[in-house]
């Protein structure tokens, strides 16, 4: 695991008011950036899932490639560390069931929902926000008898791409990054 402590990092720790306004500046830039991207409308989301708008690939795609970079940018300056938490097939596929019919019904995931909401879209307001609270309430009633017959089914380890290869980060990111940019290339090229 990457462990790399900085004295800017240990200040930012430390300070709890700059941590919560660092996190309202980057949820409110990451609403905007998203309304931007036009995924935060019903339409963009509901043609992605039919395959004939590929925004949604487009943006994310484009925040992969930049997240990458960043937070390993960010880590080989001393001023975030990784923290890999381990997980497990289970909760992958469970989560992905539950992430997927609410997104397949609602046409909203719960970041672009609440980009939608500050747009003044009712339906992710009452549809969205009303559908994670009665969502995340189901999973929290049924979470302990979850816990050990479903959730910790098939370990996966707590090792970055990078570490499982044994190789430095870049080796793995530049040749990710190319290949998003390729792909993108290739979705504007096909007109999708």
């Amino acid at each position: 695991m990457i462990e790399r402590d900085g004295g800017a990092l240990q200040r930012l720790r430390q300070n709890q008011s700059l941590q919560r306004l660092l996190g309202l500046v980057m949820g409110v830039a990451f609403g905007v950036f998203l309304q931007l991207g036009g995924v935060t409308r019903y339409d963009v989301i509901i043609g992605q899932l039919l395959l004939y708008d590929f925004t949604v690939v487009k943006v994310m795609l484009s925040a992969v490639a930049v997240g990458m970079v960043g937070v390993y940018l960010l880590v080989h300056l001393g001023l975030a560390s990784l923290s890999i938490k381990p997980g497990s097939i289970g909760t992958t596929v469970l989560g992905g069931i539950i992430f997927g019919c609410g997104f397949a019904v609602l046409g909203y995931c719960p970041g672009t929902v609440a980009g939608a909401v500050g747009s003044g879209a009712l339906d992710a307001l009452f549809g969205g926000v009303v559908g994670i609270l009665i969502g995340a309430a189901i999973f929290a009633e049924l979470y302990p008898r979850l816990d050990a017959s479903v959730l910790q089914r098939g370990n996966i380890p707590d090792t970055t791409i990078p570490e499982l290869l044994g190789v430095r980060p870049g080796a793995v990111i530049v040749p990710m990054v190319i290949l998003i940019v390729a792909v993108l290339y290739g979705i504007e090229y096909l007109g999708l």
